[in-house]
């Protein structure tokens, strides 16, 4: 395998080598399910879902993880809001995003993990880092001893006079440094919460990822993924944890997708510009969605538009159209009317674009000059397709290569049953004629079923048969 990773971690494209040969632990953090889902959310969404694809297209077993955070403030809040309990919101949004991620052409995750699924592996996590002294309690709180690991920051590069204290919660005097994050909150009056040694409380957001990784992947991932700005605090206070606690790296890669600007703004609640997936997928093909997503590459800063999104479907019905042609064609081809011998030259062409199309995904999962790639693929059948006579060979040819490529960039609506041609529907009808004559009836039955599931209607009449289409 020839992949090369950008890694955040070390802000070089390195050689992808999997911890286990022929496996992939790959943990990419999911949604807070307070809310339906909005663009920005939907990249890291598609993009991984290409990444994942692209590594089983190469052969690897993918175990693929995407958490659910169902518990935490923004959750409380929102279920005070609407007069329910935290579960019955989780429960909504859970099966939203589910809808959202199939909506967008998305596989599901190999393993979809809950927070509140995990709180005893939560509880063993916090209390191992108390017993090795990295974590203290304080008024039911217990916190990061951030200044027990010398290396926090070297996600982000930074050092700990330049990060920032934010980590969801205000700083306190209980804390023993402003640096220091929670692992366990007490719980307030009327909040969800669970028993641990620290008295009644539920988990701070970091420490939620950090024990489902070790649950459900192992003491070292191969490939930790996220949006641009989990970078700090979440993914440094995970590696922060995590390390501390099992004295192995969490990731060997460090992967985070750019942000999504609308019309050129910055996506912002102040602004009103946010459009989220359920509404979008009601105005535009998941298709487009996708290609627009993947025309860029996903470390860039991406743009949305409406003009950009019709380019985008246009683009699609572009490769549509020729996989459709293709199609065409080889049913033509199949009945033995007009095949011919294997063209080579149009065989090496083809693999070398294959080859090209993986030479992009292999750096750094270059998607836009992949889709470059796929369109020269357009190119040569197109052209191959002006030919009066062609091969069934080379057709299949180019249409598995099709279907290689749309396997990992996932970019062309599902195949429509074709409609039979006139003279097609009149070649059956003569057939069911012959086998009515001959007393064959299975076959006259099969051929009634076969036109009246393509949408012919037949009629009997003083001039004999006739057919009309619904």
């Amino acid at each position: 395998m020839n992949l090369k990773i950008y890694n955040s971690m070390t802000r070089t494209e390195e050689p992808f080598v999997p911890r286990e040969a022929g496996k992939v632990n790959m943990y990419v953090c999911g949604p807070t399910v307070y809310d339906y889902i909005h663009i920005g959310n939907a990249r890291p969404v598609i993009f991984f879902d290409v990444a994942r694809r692209y590594l089983e297209s190469q052969g690897l077993a993918v175990n693929y993880i995407v958490n659910f955070t169902d518990v935490d403030d923004k959750m409380i809040r929102k279920a005070n809001e609407l007069g329910c309990t935290v579960p019955e919101l989780a429960e909504r949004f859970i099966a939203a995003f589910k809808e959202d991620r199939d909506g967008l052409g998305a596989k599901p995750a190999t393993i979809q993990p809950r927070v509140t699924e995990t709180i005893p592996e939560i509880i063993e996590f916090i209390d191992g880092l108390v017993k090795k002294g990295s974590a203290y309690e304080n008024g039911g709180d217990v916190y990061f001893r951030t200044g027990t690991f010398p290396e926090y920051g070297k996600l982000s590069h930074k050092n700990l006079d330049e990060l920032q204290y934010g980590i969801r919660i205000d700083v306190d005097e209980r804390k023993e440094s402003p640096q220091d994050f929670v692992l366990w909150k007490a719980a307030k009056p009327g909040e969800i919460y669970w028993p641990s040694p620290w008295g009644d409380g539920r988990p701070g957001w970091h420490i939620e990822c950090s024990a489902m990784v070790r649950k459900y992947a192992s003491e070292t991932l191969d490939i930790h993924g996220g949006g641009h700005d989990l970078q700090f605090p979440h993914h440094e206070c995970e590696i922060a944890q995590s390390e501390s606690l099992t004295g192995e790296p969490l990731s060997r890669y460090w992967m985070h997708n750019g942000f999504v600007n609308i019309d050129n703004q910055k996506m912002s609640k102040s602004l009103g510009n946010g459009i989220n997936v359920r509404q979008l997928l009601k105005l535009a093909k998941k298709e487009s969605i996708r290609y627009l997503m993947l025309a860029t590459h996903y470390r860039s800063p991406l743009n949305f538009s409406d003009d950009i999104l019709h380019q985008a479907d246009r683009s699609v019905e572009r490769l549509a159209n020729c996989r459709d042609n293709v199609m065409h064609r080889l049913s033509t081809v199949a009945k033995g009317s007009l095949s011919l011998p294997q063209d080579e030259a149009l065989q090496a062409r083809l693999s070398d674009i294959q080859a090209e199309f993986n030479a992009r995904m292999d750096d750094d999962f270059g998607t836009p000059d992949a889709i470059t790639a796929w369109f020269g693929l357009v190119a040569e059948a197109n052209n191959y397709l002006q030919r009066e006579s062609v091969s069934e060979a080379d057709l299949l040819a180019i249409l598995q290569r099709i279907e290689e490529m749309d396997e990992v960039l996932g970019l062309l609506p599902a195949k429509e049953e074709e409609g039979l041609l006139d003279e097609e529907v009149d070649a059956l009808i003569a057939e069911r004629a012959e086998a009515r004559s001959s007393r064959n009836w299975k076959r006259a039955d099969e051929i009634r079923d076969l036109l009246a599931e393509r949408g012919i209607v037949l009629e009997d009449t003083p001039q004999g048969m006739r057919w009309r289409r619904k």
